[in-house]
């Protein structure tokens, strides 16, 4: 039998995936930054839509990309084909040392924070228990994703029921008490004199995190393993986003209402402390039901990531054994497991804020090149019919405000953008001294014996 990535990702798995990997830890984590960094509850509320809003964007500028562009691998494939070779593997270094192992190792933490939480309130749950359940929580799903993709996205979908029920269970009390005239805390809502417009990046991140399933673009991600492409990636995109700002502005919103603005600001985990002021009955549901979220969030993460690794590898970018399919499972593998020892160094070194500064910077830079590429794409191959086609100031427009957001961060958080900077630059001399040269017969001989040790194998026949 063909060794090769099959076709499972049906319109409903592809729905699932975008909303399990947007509705995850950011909107239970990034209130309070928001909040922090915009200075007012009228101001973050207006940041949040604003996110959604930008998230809509760009999302739609994948979606064109996806449909023109018929491989898998995300913005690193839309890189690659529109800017070429060294603005590829850039995102590929940083994304690999910086953006996915920081990315994975804040949703873990959330995980680990809300699971425990029921079972240390009202007092915050320890430290080194916290980072211990999340590696538990990320070996789990890492092991699901080496041994079935049916299963992984089987799981997706259970999860995302899952979410957008903790999601209900937050919204519903807070409408509530909005309907029944309590407003007080969004009394002077949009004060002027806490807004300090140097640190809106930090909020756009913030805010952008939560969104960030889009980003992630997942169905992009597996553009080769999706049923009928051309259809389902725009048609979930749109259905899902607009779900998802629906649900985050509503749930802000109920934030507001129960807590207030002091409230947010003081809570380690803002949904714990929501459903204790709400309703104390459902004190250990629903940060279970978080947890479950940030679980969905890791499971899609670690699926579409694989998908960028085994594609780089297959484009010459990264060492062959990642190209590689185990021969009975059908899964990548070798791609699956080479996170894992960043991202458990990053759980046991970090802390969700700065780590959620330290990677945005460079996802950002490459998200706007990416949608630059597909203005440079549209220039190039005009003779090309896209089956799906955003009006060009869609592109434009968000190519500006990410390079811009990009830009102004360095004033808000010099030191964490700084190395993010640094780690994309230190990807000059590595493409130049390792990527244009011939692999030694020790790295061949080393590759081989790690197919043996794995049981994989490179893919026979190509589905794009």
């Amino acid at each position: 039998e063909a060794v090769f990535l099959r076709k499972k990702i049906t319109l409903l798995r592809a729905f699932s995936l975008l909303i399990g990997s947007m509705v995850g830890s950011g909107i239970f984590i990034s209130p309070k930054g928001v909040l922090k960094n915009s200075g007012s509850v009228g101001f973050s509320l207006v940041v949040w839509f604003a996110c959604g809003l930008l998230s809509m964007f760009g999302a739609l500028c994948y979606a064109e990309l996806g449909t023109r562009i018929t491989k898998s691998g995300g913005h690193y494939i839309y890189i690659l084909e529109t800017l070429g070779p060294l603005p590829s593997f850039l995102f590929l270094w940083a994304e690999f040392f910086a953006i996915r192992p920081a990315n994975s190792a804040v949703v873990s933490l959330a995980f680990g924070r809300y699971m425990l939480e029921p079972f240390f309130a009202p007092c915050a749950a320890p430290v080194p228990a916290v980072k211990l359940v999340s590696l538990l929580g990320y070996y789990t799903v890492l092991t699901l994703n080496s041994w079935s993709v049916t299963w992984s996205a089987r799981l997706q979908t259970a999860l995302s029921i899952v979410k957008l029920l903790a999601l209900a269970l937050i919204i519903v009390p807070g409408m509530m008490l909005l309907a029944q005239g309590h407003t007080e805390n969004f009394q002077d809502a949009f004060d002027r004199q806490s807004l300090v417009l140097d640190k809106l990046p930090l909020a756009f991140y913030a805010g952008m995190f939560a969104y960030s399933g889009w980003y992630v673009f997942q169905t992009s991600f597996v553009r080769e393993e999706l049923v009928r492409p051309e259809r389902n990636i725009p048609l979930a995109v749109i259905v899902s986003v607009i779900t998802v700002i629906v649900g985050y502005m509503l749930t802000n919103v109920s934030y507001y209402t129960v807590l207030g603005r002091q409230d947010v600001l003081a809570s380690p985990a803002v949904a714990v402390s929501f459903v204790q002021r709400a309703f104390k009955s459902l004190i250990s549901v629903v940060p279970v039901l978080v947890a479950l979220s940030c679980f969905g969030t890791m499971n899609g993460g670690i699926f579409t990531f694989s998908r960028t690794l085994f594609v780089a590898s297959r484009e010459g970018q990264w060492p062959p054994l990642f190209s590689m399919i185990h021969i009975r499972r059908h899964t990548p593998l070798p791609a699956v497991m080479l996170m894992f020892p960043l991202v458990t160094a990053m759980v046991c070194i970090g802390d969700i804020y700065h780590l959620m500064n330290f990677f945005s910077f460079s996802r950002w830079l490459f998200i706007g090149l990416a949608t630059l590429g597909l203005i440079v794409h549209r220039h190039r191959h005009p003779e090309l019919r896209s089956p799906f086609k955003v009006p060009l100031f869609v592109p434009i427009s968000f190519t500006i405000i990410c390079l811009f957001t990009v830009a102004m961060s360095f004033y808000s958080d010099p030191v964490n953008i700084s190395i993010g900077c640094t780690m994309v630059l230190s990807g000059f001399p590595v493409y130049y001294l390792i990527i244009h040269r011939q692999m030694s017969s020790r790295c061949h001989y080393l590759t081989h014996k790690l197919q043996l040790l794995l049981e994989v194998v490179q893919q026979e026949i190509k589905t794009y």
